[in-house]
């Protein structure tokens, strides 16, 4: 454990943080001529060291190291992926869907064949599953199989899921200066199960998690790049400018790209899910807060009023108007057609195909709003954080000498969304962590974790008549992995701890990552669909809720 990748320093995690409120408008604000030199440069630079704390010296192991943990998962991931053969769990509907987008431009009723399917999410994550069927594979609604099928309706999920836990592991290295933190992030995620095996299905929750992780790194480099460029305004603001409009409500800091694809990504996961529009709004109040802290810590005035004069044009674009522009992009097929569901039920013309989308968005929504049944893999939103019901895809019983079977007694094969016990009920103690965290300190991580996780968990619990199932708890898991990683960073201590502080901090960060990989491997088998000796099989179900 090194010096410069070893942990979070006092400055970026105890009290006061970059963005603490407890040193603004003490002197923070733009030197004027009647401030000495000497006083006006150490403000300055006290400045900007509140606003741009400096990030990790080791580029180039900043990338390598979560490159390799992201190569790792990825083997991972692919290796096998194509067992279980054929279709199974909800891939029954959305590889099917996924080849009506591919041949037609829209979902096809894959009963007769001919016309148009009803379907209950948007379109996006069914068109990258159909990108990648296309180049590897399919099986057409006459059941003719070309290719390699199951590789191609579970490839583009598989990439996706590769991708998140590099984006997540690069993410975190920013958010907790930090290349150690931002490596022990990505590991988490590679190793987790439900993402694991949410990886490996062709159905659509990896794709709506891996866009709002897409996300959530645009957004915390927004964060980075607006402080950045605020205070290089500020540097440059003339010593006679203390009374203008930039020295009350901070400087204007001008287009910000990062959170112009922020509001890209955003909007391509509400294209595959619509639960991402929870999300959209969390990160619009995280991004809201961050600009009125951003222009506090920079010695501004009236920093709300500032936020809502710079930065709302922006926050509009990036929240509202993209997000709206690109979620609506992802039916194009849908427009461009003539055959999709609903799609003349008001008539030709541009006005009467709104209409119709309109109208068909309000089926969409009473179906959500009225799915009640009795699936025996059901389960409610608190019992996710704890594992108590996760959900079995897919499962055999090899007798013996079939399938590889070499047990006597008969043997267990079985897909099952289980999360690594280590992450969730880990992640569930980070979660109060983060809590007292922010209480305490104001930390904007502890915000970014606590905003980032109710967004996605919190809604499901005001649907409680609602069917719901553990998978869709995977949007909330990167927020768990990083409470996690803030705890990390506190077990590690300041870099000025002692040694024996240090050392006790790394062993307990290092005993619960072996936890972790070793939970991971003992609960692959079941995860990945191995044929397991029945015995096997039933000393992994520790809890009735699991089988």
């Amino acid at each position: 454990m090194t010096a410069t990748t070893a942990h979070l320093s006092r400055s970026e995690t105890g009290p006061p943080g970059p963005d603490a409120d407890v040193d603004a408008g003490k002197g923070a604000g733009t030197p004027t001529a009647a401030v000495p030199a000497g006083r006006a440069e150490r403000e300055r630079q006290e400045r900007r060291a509140k606003l741009c704390p400096p990030m990790p010296g080791d580029r180039l192991v900043g990338w390598v190291a979560p490159v390799l943990i992201a190569v790792a998962a990825g083997i991972l991931r692919f290796w096998r992926l194509t067992e279980p053969r054929g279709l199974y769990f909800d891939e029954v509907y959305y590889v099917k869907d996924a080849w009506g987008l591919m041949t037609a431009g829209y979902e096809i009723n894959s009963k007769t064949c001919d016309g148009p399917a009803y379907v209950v999410h948007p379109p996006l994550g069914k068109w990258l599953m159909a990108a990648s069927q296309w180049l590897f594979g399919y099986v057409d609604c006459a059941g003719t199989a070309h290719g390699s099928p199951e590789l191609g309706w579970r490839f583009s999920s598989a990439l996706a899921g590769t991708l998140a836990v590099l984006v997540l592991a690069r993410a975190a290295r920013r958010i907790f200066r930090s290349t150690l933190l931002g490596c022990f992030a990505g590991l988490l995620l590679a190793l987790d199960g439900l993402e694991f095996v949410q990886s490996r299905i062709g159905i659509l929750d990896i794709f709506l998690m891996t866009g709002i992780v897409i996300a959530l790194a645009c957004l915390v480099l927004d964060r980075d790049d607006g402080r950045r460029r605020m205070a290089a305004r500020l540097d440059r603001m003339e010593p006679g400018a203390a009374g203008s409009a930039d020295a009350r409500f901070g400087p204007r800091l001008g287009p910000r790209p990062w959170r112009i694809l922020m509001g890209v990504a955003l909007g391509a996961s509400m294209g595959v899910k619509w639960s991402a529009l929870y999300t959209v709004v969390g990160f619009a109040a995280l991004a809201l807060a961050w600009d009125v802290g951003a222009r506090r810590t920079a010695g501004a005035p009236s920093p709300f009023l500032g936020a809502l004069r710079r930065d709302l044009p922006g926050w509009l674009v990036g929240f509202v108007a993209l997000p709206v522009v690109t979620f609506l992009a992802t039916w194009t097929g849908w427009f461009v057609t003539d055959g999709g569901w609903n799609r003349d039920a008001h008539g030709d013309g541009f006005v009467n195909a709104w209409r119709s989308w309109w109208d068909y968005q309000q089926q969409v929504l009473n179906f959500h709003e009225g799915l009640s049944d009795s699936h025996p893999f059901r389960s409610t939103p608190m019992s996710w954080l704890v594992l108590g019901r996760p959900i079995a895809y897919f499962y055999s019983s090899p007798a013996f000498g079939a399938e590889g079977c070499t047990a006597p007694g008969g043997c267990s094969r079985e897909v099952i969304a289980l999360g690594n016990p280590a992450i969730w009920w880990g992640g569930t103690a980070a979660l109060v962590g983060s809590l007292v965290l922010w209480v305490r300190r104001r930390d904007w991580r502890a915000a970014l974790v606590l905003v980032g996780f109710g967004s996605a968990f919190l809604p499901w619990l005001l649907l409680p008549g609602r069917t719901m199932f553990f998978f869709y708890a995977l949007p909330s898991l990167p927020f768990l992995v990083l409470g996690l990683t803030a705890m990390a960073g506190l077990a590690l201590g300041p870099r000025e701890a002692s040694d024996v502080r240090r050392l006790t901090g790394a062993l307990a960060v290092g005993v619960y990552t072996v936890a972790v990989v070793l939970l991971f491997a003992y609960f692959y088998p079941i995860l990945a669909a191995e044929v397991i000796p029945y015995s096997s099989w039933r000393m992994r179900m520790w809890f009735p809720g699991w089988i």
